[in-house]
């Protein structure tokens, strides 16, 4: 029954879909690239938060809370801040320059060797990182939920490679041939399923450990793990307090403003007022955020009692032992959902950077716009392959969550810098934006794959070396002896805007940038766009304050 539900709601939602963009003229890039450019404020919204709100959320920072408690949050509430962000300064420059990616904005300010090391930056980034991980932790979840091993007579390693490539060639089909505007309606119908579905998991969670009681239930929880719900982290939990003002918000607005998997979702909408109302939608959902995948992580600790062997197995494990049977085909439906909408939209970002930033710039510069996405869909077959390769070796790198987050920085923060650098001057050159990006990327390498080795080993032999044992104190003493990776982007985006300044001011450009207005997009505002950016701030401040 479970099964059948699940297989229902999920073609169901296929049709729909299907229905809903039938019409859509994909055989031009901006039909299929970017929906024709006429995505709703709702559509943004919905899009937007599903393309996020993924089994990598679900499941690596319910993890993190499993382990660490509800300062993890902070990846939460702050992206609100950068959505904010995004909608004022930079969502306005986008649409202004009619943008399809944002490499394409480099190529202009800079030039065309600029905007291919982006693309393949973030092609590499979606290949190696982002793609396996969404399909490993998709396949941890539906794996968890429907006990695959036990229903198929495999085992547990056997049960991630058939859903990883069960999920990958079902996501590559929907992706590849459906294009930016069948990805944005399933997930807007999704979105609502997720965040109801995702709701009744703690409220049932609650209602089990306060015996029908949810009120109960949510003070057992706190009255039993105090140091589990504090908003500011310490200096050995994953996330410290302090790094909100270093690299995290960093972090969150290269994700939220500068990530082709995001923001071309806003890149879609019809006029800035849809794209900057959708933005704001999205953020006030956001602050919300934590009781979707945060609080259940918690409820998960105190059910069982810290035993898991793998703390990402907490959610899943949650959902099946807290939820009605009746429920469960209904999220899983919808949690299937959340996967196939991240996959897809990673996967029809890097179609879109492929076929317009490569192919079309140096494979053949004379094709049409019917070869270049068609092209650009057989590079997404290949791309998704090769991802599904990729997964399932994930099992062995550790906190999902910290890891995607920490290899994310090979490439986030320098496309932030030249991206920052290229709106804000106007004589910085482009032989300034390649230093940058492979300045960044190499300083972050050698930081986070050799000096950190380096260090921690030296500093934990010395602890071991003076008779320290202590847990604690030897996770202290490992907090201590290098910079947090979020320091280490903020130290890093400094130093390349530094860089790029010196260069700019010894060989500036011949001529200053001038952005021109394409006319592609009305860009006329949402009058209300910087009062509800303030509410969401001021929201953002007052949740921090409550659990401190």
């Amino acid at each position: 029954m479970q099964f059948l539900t699940f297989i229902g709601f999920t073609v169901l939602v296929a049709v729909i879909s299907y229905l809903k963009t039938r019409r859509t003229d994909e055989g031009t890039s901006d039909g299929y690239f970017l929906g024709g450019r006429s995505l709703t404020a709702g559509v943004v919204a919905g899009s937007l938060l599903l393309t996020n709100l993924s089994t990598e959320q679900l499941v690596g920072l319910n993890g993190s809370a499993y382990q660490s408690g509800l300062s993890v949050m902070v990846w939460e509430t702050v992206a609100a801040v950068a959505m904010v962000l995004t909608a004022i300064f930079l969502l306005p420059r986008y649409l202004k320059g009619g943008l399809t990616t944002i490499p394409g904005f480099l190529a202009e300010r800079f030039d065309v060797t600029t905007k291919t090391l982006t693309s393949v930056l973030f092609l590499s980034g979606y290949v190696v990182v982002l793609l396996p991980v969404i399909l490993y932790s998709g396949s941890l979840a539906i794996s968890g939920m429907f006990d695959v091993p036990e229903l198929l007579g495999v085992t547990q390693t056997q049960s991630i490679w058939i859903c990883v490539w069960g999920i990958g060639i079902i996501g590559s089909i929907y992706a590849v041939f459906g294009g930016l505007k069948a990805v944005a309606v399933s997930d807007s119908i999704n979105a609502i399923g997720l965040l109801i579905g995702g709701v009744l998991i703690p409220i049932f969670g609650l209602l089990m450990i306060g015996d029908g009681n949810m009120l109960d239930g949510l003070s057992i929880l706190t009255t039993e793990h105090p140091d589990k719900f504090k908003s500011m982290g310490g200096p050995t939990d994953p996330v410290p307090f302090y790094t909100i003002f270093t690299g995290m918000m960093l972090v969150n607005l290269f994700y939220w403003g500068t990530n082709q998997q995001i923001i071309q979702r806003a890149l879609g909408a019809k006029n800035l007022k849809e794209g900057q109302k959708g933005l704001l939608l999205a953020g006030f959902i956001k602050i919300l955020g934590p009781i979707i995948v945060v609080l259940p992580g918690l409820i998960a600790y105190h059910m069982f009692q810290g035993t898991l062997e793998n703390a990402d197995s907490a959610y899943p494990m949650l959902v099946k032992k807290v939820l009605p049977t009746a429920f469960v085909g209904f999220f899983a439906a919808v949690v299937f959902g959340a996967i196939l909408s991240s996959f897809n939209s990673v996967l029809n970002s890097s179609v879109t950077l492929f076929g317009i930033d490569v192919y079309k710039q140096h494979i053949n510069k004379d094709a049409d716009e019917k070869t270049v996405v068609k092209y650009g869909k057989t590079f997404g077959i290949v791309l998704a392959i090769a991802a599904m390769f990729i997964a399932p070796l994930i099992a062995n790198a550790g906190s999902l969550f910290a890891y995607l987050q920490e290899i994310n920085g090979i490439y986030s923060i320098p496309i932030l810098t030249i991206i920052v650098v290229g709106y804000t001057t106007k004589r910085v050159p482009a032989i300034a934006a390649k230093i940058g990006l492979i300045s960044g990327c190499l300083l972050y390498i050698i930081s986070q794959f050799f000096m950190k080795d380096y260090f921690i080993g030296k500093a934990l032999a010395e602890a071991s070396a003076s008779g320290v044992t202590d847990t604690a104190a030897l996770a202290l003493v490992e907090a201590q002896a290098y910079p947090h990776f979020l320091d280490i982007m903020a130290i890093l985006f400094v130093l390349n805007i530094v860089i790029m300044l010196i260069i700019g001011k010894l060989r500036p450009r011949e001529t200053p940038f001038v952005q021109e207005y394409t006319k592609q997009v009305d860009i006329t505002p949402y009058k209300h766009v910087k009062s509800v950016g303030l509410v969401i701030c001021l929201l953002v401040i007052a949740v921090y304050v409550y659990f401190a």
